[in-house]
């Protein structure tokens, strides 16, 4: 089968996450990623994949691909991306994280509505519970609860001067099992080499996090695939049968 670039945004908020715009909808984000030309898209809410079914249903017939995924703050403050071949392969690491947030509600937080919505974008409810807290679990253990779901697990925007590995840790473990590292669209990935120097085993990538509509697609990557799907992404991250992460 032969390969071809594919354009990707794996780090998109929707209208669950607190710190996400109240016009981040599914069929917004899939009208927005489509007109920026990109083929896949990682839907990661804070600590929550409330929302990804909608997407995925929005985006039927339309030629994107959705992936479900969960920005996840280990109790370092440390964001993690987790992305997930299907929504049933994420739904138990889901559920394990909401035991581990705090109990504490979206109206104490004094947060904006944390919106659960489906396809059409109607509204269906409110997650009660503050979503940006940290969990209870170290950065190697989301990492691992990652991995033992089928995930894969990429460190958020290293670049950025909180909840980034680089501003909690103050490094990048060498021996941290994590798939890849996020540059966000602060830098580019060049500048992040220089100032950063990550060990050249990681993979660099670079998504928009975007949190309003209008910023999906600021920041993206090309992969070099046979299709637009999960296997080949993380094939493409292990640099395994031709596959690979173009560069920038």
């Amino acid at each position: 089968m032969a390969l071809r670039r594919i354009r990707a945004d794996l780090h998109i908020h929707s209208c669950l996450s607190p710190c996400g715009d109240l016009s981040i909808y599914p069929r917004r984000i899939v009208e927005r990623a489509s007109a920026a030309g990109i083929g896949v898209v990682g839907v990661c809410d804070h600590n929550t994949a409330g929302n990804a079914a909608a997407v995925i249903n929005a985006a039927r017939g339309s030629g994107l691909t959705v992936l479900p995924g969960m920005e996840i703050a280990s109790e370092e403050e440390v964001h993690v991306l987790g992305l997930f071949p299907s929504l049933a392969a994420l739904r138990p690491l889901e559920e394990e994280i909401a035991r581990d947030l705090p109990r504490l509600s979206a109206k104490e937080a004094a947060r904006q509505d944390q919106v659960l919505v489906g396809e059409d974008d109607e509204v269906l409810g409110f997650h009660p519970l503050h979503l940006l807290g940290a969990t209870r679990r170290t950065l190697s253990e989301i990492v691992e609860l990652i991995h033992r779901r089928g995930g894969l697990a990429i460190a958020a925007h290293i670049d950025r001067e909180a909840f980034s590995i680089v501003s909690q840790l103050g490094f990048i473990p060498p021996g941290l099992a994590i798939d890849a590292l996020e540059v966000s669209p602060l830098t580019t990935i060049a500048r992040a080499r220089e100032t950063i120097r990550p060990p050249a085993r990681f993979p660099l990538v670079r998504f928009s996090d975007a949190h309003r509509p209008e910023e999906i697609g600021r920041a993206t990557t090309d992969f070099l695939l046979a299709a637009p799907t999960f296997e080949e992404i993380r094939m493409a991250l292990k640099a395994e049968r031709g596959r690979r992460v173009c560069r920038p």
